[in-house]
């Protein structure tokens, strides 16, 4: 199992992961990094707020706020996958929905909507522009989400502005070497 498939495999299988056995961060606390938002609940399901705007959301980004992070992490970076019917978890590619890389290690927080325009954004959902895509599942349909945070001990090999050729794989490929720890929250919609 290559380690792409292994943190794939264990996004599904815990919700949070413990960097470097609890070292402690910068700031000298100890514990395990988290991810968590406001506005939607770790195993949760999306608020109908931020659900695509054709069924009656806002399409914006949820607010995400981060915690107890890994010593040594000199930015952050963000993606937002699911894994499309059929797709196999642990060798599938999901769709990714936020990529989201350049975020400075002062950040412990993003807004609802990213308003402040932090980071260098990959391709969204369709592959059509840059930028965070809001889930819009048929009704009837719930589908799991993932939006994963990295921390990084070094800037990825990825470009420096907003690049609709950066997607799911390149992004991943680019964390491999430089992934300090990461953590992750779930909802479904």
């Amino acid at each position: 199992m290559n380690l792409f498939q292994f943190m794939t495999l264990s996004s599904l299988i815990i919700s949070q992961v413990s960097c470097s056995g609890g070292s402690s961060d910068s700031t000298g606390s100890t514990g395990t990094f988290t991810l968590s938002s406001a506005s939607i609940e770790n195993g949760g399901t999306l608020p109908d707020g931020l659900k695509c705007e054709s069924n009656g959301g806002s399409g914006l980004s949820p607010a995400l706020s981060w915690s107890n992070i890994p010593s040594g992490a000199v930015e952050f970076a963000i993606v937002m996958f699911h894994y499309p019917d059929g797709v196999d978890t642990a060798t599938g590619t999901p769709s990714q929905y936020w990529l989201l890389w350049d975020i400075p290690a002062t950040a412990n927080s993003l807004s609802a909507g990213n308003t402040e325009s932090v980071g260098t954004e990959g391709s969204n959902k369709d592959g059509v522009e840059t930028g965070y895509t809001s889930p819009c599942s048929p009704a009837g349909s719930v589908k799991s989400y993932t939006i994963r945070i990295y921390a990084l001990s070094g800037e990825p090999s990825l470009s420096g502005i907003d690049d609709v050729s950066v997607n799911y794989t390149a992004f991943t490929a680019a964390m491999t070497d430089i992934t300090l720890g990461y953590a992750d929250l779930t909802f479904t919609n």
